[in-house]
């Protein structure tokens, strides 16, 4: 990366925090420790920084339309793909071939697009600081801790 500012699109594929774009968000690198019941679990506190990754109660429901966006377009882009390489007939069973094969990819990168879902939305709310370590991380105003983990 260099001395220089991290990349955003870098930070957010890597899982990275917006704040200061180096400690990783998630407990475990892999997406796919599926045996692990904590591969979605996620560090409370930035490791490197100190930014908490719950900004306030139920935070992370967004992500939804997120993921919902992302399954979108990567289904529109293999469409593209599909229709420019193979292409679409209705002689025979090449679309459903493509849903097929669309379907599966989408199913087997689940924990990938979860996981870049809940990466792109806390980028949206907390910003890069390219002086975090002068600057504490600020608590949240709508965080009531006693109201926390109450799901």
């Amino acid at each position: 990366m260099g001395s220089g500012k991290p990349s955003y699109v870098w930070s957010v594929l890597t899982n990275k925090c917006p704040r200061c774009r180096q400690g990783n968000l998630f407990e475990t690198n892999n997406a796919y420790a599926l045996k692990n019941s904590k591969y979605m679990q996620m560090h409370e506190y930035c490791p490197v920084c100190g930014q908490r990754t719950e900004i306030e109660v139920g935070f992370y429901y967004g992500t939804s339309y997120v993921s919902y966006l992302a399954t979108v377009a990567f289904s529109v882009a293999t469409g593209i793909a599909w229709w420019l390489l193979i292409g679409f007939s209705i002689n025979d069973n090449r679309i459903f071939w493509w849903l097929g094969i669309n379907s599966f990819l989408m199913i087997a990168m689940q924990p990938l697009f979860m996981r870049l879902s809940r990466t792109l939305w806390l980028s949206w709310f907390v910003k890069y600081d390219p002086d975090w370590k002068d600057h504490p991380a600020q608590a949240p105003e709508r965080i009531i801790e006693e109201e926390m983990k109450n799901w």
